[in-house]
């Protein structure tokens, strides 16, 4: 009798109760991209629409015992990492992710919320950079934050070239500085990798006010992709097409008063089931 399995992967990350990032916007993606989803929680925030008015960080020590235990059992084949809020949580993952090592992983280094609220202290950057940045397949900075990884203003596609050289630097195997803020009918991402692969990926602009949660979407696609057993670019590449389509598809949907959420349905794929 043969043996099946889900192509599983986890998402280390804040919950949303807006429901459109966070937590809740990675297992959305995984299960529109076929993927079995699950998660360890490292925040809890109080928000909506309109922005984050609390955050109550979950304790490192629990964050920690979260991973390890979908790590030990469910074995997923591809990480995302997203908001972690304190220096205590970073150095709580980033001795998990050495105890279990060749499993590719994406970093979203959320710093910032969409409304302007720091998620991410200063101290607690210093040891991303120090302690998890080696450890990782992909950081995934927006603008903002590949300003405050490499110590330079990025506002174009040359600054962020060079910023995404000075942020290779620090460790990570390879870079995607996500142009989503930049103005003009056309957006651009930029890749980077150890090996000098240069890629730019453009796409149309799509005029909507629900943007909400779009970076954290972006990078639990390309960990979904990769799960899929694709490519790095290659799953950049196709990310970003589901990315720019689940914003189209949600371009006019009332969502609250503010800011609302990308619709991560818009053509979800077949769960994949794989032999053991």
């Amino acid at each position: 009798m043969t043996n099946y399995r889900y192509i599983s992967v986890l998402t280390i990350a804040g919950s949303d109760s807006g429901g459109g990032a966070g937590i809740q916007a990675d297992l959305k993606t995984f299960a529109a991209l076929g993927c079995y989803g699950t998660s360890a929680i490292t925040a809890i925030t109080v928000q909506n629409t309109v922005g984050v008015s609390d955050i109550h960080p979950v304790p490192a020590a629990i964050v920690a015992g979260q991973i390890k235990a979908v790590l030990d059992d469910i074995k997923p084949v591809a990480i995302k990492i997203g908001m972690l809020h304190q220096a205590a949580t970073v150095l709580a993952i980033a001795g998990i992710l050495r105890a279990y090592p060749g499993i590719p992983v994406i970093l979203d280094p959320v710093m910032i919320s969409s409304s302007g609220r720091p998620l991410l202290n200063d101290e607690a950057v210093n040891i991303l950079q120090q302690e998890l940045f080696p450890l990782v397949t992909l950081v995934t900075p927006n603008l903002d934050e590949a300003a405050v990884l490499s110590g330079m203003a990025v506002s174009g596609v040359e600054e962020m070239q060079t910023a995404a050289a000075k942020i290779l630097a620090s460790g990570c195997s390879g870079v995607l500085v996500k142009g989503g803020h930049l103005a003009g009918p056309e957006l651009f991402n930029l890749y980077l990798d150890r090996s000098g692969e240069a890629r730019i990926f453009a796409s149309e602009a799509v005029t909507t006010n629900n943007t909400h949660g779009t970076g954290c979407t972006l990078s639990s696609a390309i960990t979904a992709f990769i799960a899929r057993g694709e490519s790095m670019p290659d799953a950049i590449l196709h990310a970003g097409e589901y990315m720019h389509q689940a914003i189209a598809a949600g371009r006019d949907v009332k969502t609250g008063a503010g800011h609302g959420p990308v619709n991560h349905f818009f053509d979800p794929l077949q769960q994949i089931i794989a032999e053991m």
